[in-house]
C-alpha cells in the first residue's frame, strides 16, 4: 500500500474583496481626516492675517488716492453737476436694485459732506482704526460712490467694491494697524484681568470664546472667498480671450496700443508697437497665465507666475493708462503670499529703520577705561 503524502497546509491569503474593502476604508479615513483638519483650521486659527492687512492698507490707500485725484472733478463725476444726474441714477436703481447715499439729497452741501466722510473713512480704514466698524463704513462708501456714477470710472473700482465687501467680514485689523498697536500696548501694560470663576464670569467667558470662534470663521471664509474671486477673475478673463480672434492670432495688443483712448503716451505706444513678435508672444503668454493661474497656486510655480502677473499689470498701467485697475489687481494678488513672507518683510523693514537711525546718530562714543556708563538703580 503506497504511503499517503502529508497534507500541505498554507497560510490563508486575504481575498481580493477584503483588500479592496481595506483600501476603500483607508481612502475614506484619509478623506475624513482631511475634512476634519479643514474644519479645525476653519474654526480655531485665523489664516493669512498679514495678507488681510495688506489688502486693507492697499485698498484703503487706493481709494483715498482715487478720491484725492478726482477732487477737482468730483462734481462732474458724482455731484449734482454730473451729466449722469441723480434722477438718472435713481431710474437705474429702480432697475438694478442698487442704492447710494449720494442720491438721498441733491444739495451741494450734502455732497461735499459725503465726500469729506469718504476721504476720512478711506484714511482710517487704511490705518486700521476701529477696523471692525470702519470696514463696514468703507464698504458703504465705496458702494455709494460706485453706484452713483457706474459709467464714469475705468473699472478698477469694480474690484475695489468687491474686496471692500469681503474685507468687512475679515479680521483685517489684527496686523499692521492702529488697533494692533493699541492691543500690543494694552498687553504690555499688564496682563488682562481674568474673569472670576463664578456663574456670571463663566457665562461671559463662554460668550467671549463664542465671539472669537465666529470672528475666526467669518475671517477665514472671507479670505477664501477673496482668493476664489481672484481665481475666477483670471480664469474667466483667460477663457474670454481664448474665444476672441485677435487674441488667437496675437494681434490684440497691437489694436489696444493703437486706440487713442488708451494712449497716455503715444510715443511710447508707437515704440512698443514696432516689436510685433514680442507683442504676439505677450498675447499668448497673457492668455496662458490667466487660464493656468487657478491651477498653479498650490505649487512652486505660484511665485514666478505672480511676478509675471505683476509685470503684466504694471505694463497695463503704463501703456494703457489704467493705474487704478492695475493697482487693484496687484493688491488682490497679495492674498496668495504666505504670512512668513510678510513677516520677513517686516523684519527687513525694522532692520533698515534701525540701521538708518544708527547711521543718523553716528557711532556712539566708547566709554573710557575704568569708567562705566551710568545706569538707573536703587538709591542708598
Amino acid at each position: 500500500m503506497a504511503p499517503t503524502e502529508p497534507t500541505r497546509t498554507t497560510a490563508p491569503t486575504p481575498s481580493r474583496c477584503t483588500t479592496e474593502q481595506a483600501g476603500t476604508r483607508n481612502a475614506t479615513q484619509r478623506t475624513l481626516d482631511r475634512v476634519a483638519a479643514f474644519f479645525t483650521l476653519l474654526l480655531e486659527r485665523p489664516v493669512s492675517l498679514y495678507a488681510a492687512a495688506v489688502l486693507r492698507i492697499g485698498y484703503g490707500l487706493l481709494y483715498l488716492v482715487f478720491l484725492l485725484r478726482e477732487f477737482p472733478h468730483r462734481d462732474q463725476i458724482w455731484g449734482p453737476g454730473s451729466p449722469w444726474t441723480p434722477a438718472l441714477a435713481r431710474q437705474l436703481f429702480d432697475q438694478t436694485g442698487w442704492a447710494s447715499l449720494l442720491t438721498l439729497s441733491d444739495s451741494r452741501a450734502y455732497f461735499e459732506l459725503c465726500y469729506a466722510v469718504a476721504v476720512v473713512t478711506s484714511a482710517l480704514f487704511m490705518l486700521g482704526w476701529r477696523t471692525r466698524v470702519v470696514s463696514v463704513l468703507f464698504a458703504v462708501v465705496v458702494a455709494s460712490f460706485h453706484a452713483r456714477a457706474i459709467f464714469m470710472t475705468d473699472g478698477g473700482d469694480n474690484l475695489i467694491l468687491l474686496m471692500a465687501v469681503y474685507l468687512g467680514f475679515t479680521a483685517c485689523g489684527r496686523r499692521w494697524s492702529l488697533d494692533a498697536r493699541r492691543a500690543r500696548l494694552r498687553s504690555a501694560t499688564g496682563p488682562e484681568a481674568r474673569l472670576p470663576l463664578t456663574t456670571g464670569g463663566a457665562s461671559r467667558r463662554h460668550l467671549r470664546d463664542a465671539r472669537l470662534s465666529v470672528v475666526t470663521v467669518l475671517h477665514n471664509c472671507g479670505m477664501f472667498v477673496i482668493a476664489a474671486q481672484v481665481c475666477f477673475l483670471y480664469g474667466s478673463a483667460g477663457l474670454y480671450k481664448v474665444q476672441g480672434g485677435t487674441w488667437g492670432n496675437g494681434t490684440a495688443l497691437h489694436y489696444a496700443l493703437n486706440l487713442h483712448l488708451f494712449q497716455p503716451w503715444p510715443a511710447l505706444s508707437d515704440m512698443v508697437d514696432e516689436h510685433q513678435v514680442l507683442l504676439t508672444a505677450a498675447c499668448y503668454l497673457t492668455v496662458l497665465l490667466q487660464v493656468a493661474f487657478p491651477f498653479v497656486l498650490f505649487g512652486r510655480l505660484k511665485y514666478p507666475v505672480l511676478v509675471m502677473m505683476l509685470t503684466m499689470h504694471v505694463g497695463i498701467a503704463v501703456l494703457l493708462g489704467l493705474p487704478l485697475f492695475s493697482a487693484a489687481m496687484i493688491v488682490a494678488d497679495a492674498v496668495f503670499l504666505p504670512d512668513r513672507f510678510y513677516r520677513s518683510l517686516g523684519l527687513l523693514w525694522r532692520r533698515a529703520v534701525q540701521r538708518t537711525e544708527v547711521s543718523g546718530r553716528g557711532a556712539s562714543p566708547r566709554p573710557e577705561a575704568g569708567l562705566l556708563p551710568t545706569q538707573p538703580g536703587p538709591v542708598g
